[in-house]
């Protein structure tokens, strides 16, 4: 399970080094071996590779005669980029992606349960409040968000 967030660096070749916390269990289930593709809101998605093939196969069976489910077919699948952490622990970040999400050195790796969002730090403080917004947030919760208890 992975949460929390981590302030962290992209160096000069575009390389992240992943947090010592996460290390361990992502080198123990998955041999280092991560896909990171393009998310939603304007970050990366980065998954365990045994966890994205899930995600992957049920994506492609879904019928692609509607354009929707095309399109994120498209952006998900077609982006979807092997990495695996180097001796430093560090993955590759392709141009890209990089672009995609306009990553500069400055990046927040979120923990999202089964994966991690991957932001350039200025647009994740950005979201992050106008997530925070009062108003913004009560007007937009769903019928299940709602009866949540926090």
């Amino acid at each position: 399970m992975f949460r929390g967030v981590s302030n962290l660096s992209l160096d000069a070749k575009g390389r992240v080094a992943i947090p010592a916390r996460y290390r361990e269990s992502l080198r123990a289930s998955d041999e280092g071996r991560l896909i990171v593709t393009i998310g939603l809101d304007g970050c990366l998605f980065v998954y365990p590779q045994t966890t994205w093939e899930g995600i992957e196969t049920a994506l492609m069976a879904l019928p692609n005669m509607d354009a929707n489910t095309r399109a994120v077919q498209r952006l998900l699948v077609g982006y979807a980029t092997d990495v695996e952490m180097d001796s430093q622990s560090r993955i590759l970040i392709a141009p890209s992606l990089r672009d995609h999400a306009k990553l500069g050195k400055h990046v927040v790796l979120v923990g999202q349960g089964n994966k991690f969002e991957l932001w350039d730090e200025s647009i994740w403080a950005s979201k992050r409040e106008e997530w925070l917004q009062a108003d913004g947030l009560a007007q937009g919760l769903n019928e299940a968000l709602a009866s949540l208890s926090l």
